[in-house]
């Protein structure tokens, strides 16, 4: 793992980050679920932007022209790395119809951009098996288990539905915070540990951003 120093999540994994202590990279997210417009779910939209510590570690060396400015193609390599890395983490997306869980295909889409010295990545997951929303209710976390990434979704429009059937709602509940103690034991776990014993994963799991989604 350590030896995996290829991309922006590929670094995280390695405990390469700027941050010493769980959690090690912190996310500003937002979901779109994306429908065919017939009722059928068939993705989930990603756009992550990566904190401005981060964001300067990982970029750094990717300017090949010299311009000053990091284009879409000269960040494209790294975000190919990013998405094939996620794969290994679920992509931090959990989406469950009742107990089921829904698996996804590789990304179809996916590109990073730079604003205001911010990194940001936009990916595509298809659904291996598209949901016929009829009456139907799903829900997708978007978090790290082990809590190395802290995903905080944004203010403004966490959560979209993206051509849903008439009369499809959100519910929207954002992420809590550890206690003290459990901060405090969270911030001494070293950048080169990728699991939690099941007491931490527990509280971790309270950390997950939820999004309900129901049909008519």
């Amino acid at each position: 793992m350590i030896l995996r120093l290829l991309g922006v999540l590929a670094l995280i994994l390695t405990g390469a980050s700027p941050a010493a202590a769980h959690p090690h990279v912190f996310v500003d997210a937002r979901a779109e679920l994306v429908f065919d417009g017939k009722g059928t779910l068939t993705a989930i939209r990603h756009v992550w932007r990566f904190d401005d510590a981060f964001s300067a570690f990982a970029t750094q060396g990717l300017d090949q022209n010299g311009d000053g400015q990091l284009s879409r193609e000269e960040l494209q390599p790294l975000a190919k790395i990013n998405v094939e890395s996620l794969k290994e983490y679920d992509y931090f997306t959990f989406l469950k119809q009742g107990d089921k869980r829904k698996g996804f295909k590789l990304p179809s889409e996916y590109w990073l951009q730079v604003n205001d010295g911010l990194l940001t990545l936009f990916y595509t997951l298809p659904l291996i098996e598209p949901i016929k929303m009829g009456g139907a209710s799903l829900e997708l976390d978007v978090y790290d288990p082990i809590f190395f990434v802290d995903f905080e979704l944004v203010k403004d429009e966490p959560a979209l539905l993206v051509n849903s059937p008439t009369g499809c709602s959100l519910e929207v509940v954002r992420k809590g915070a550890p206690d003290g103690a459990a901060a405090a034991i969270l911030g001494q776990i070293p950048a080169t540990e990728r699991e939690l014993p099941a007491e931490l994963r527990a509280v971790t799991s309270q950390l997950a951003n939820r999004i309900g989604v129901k049909c008519p």
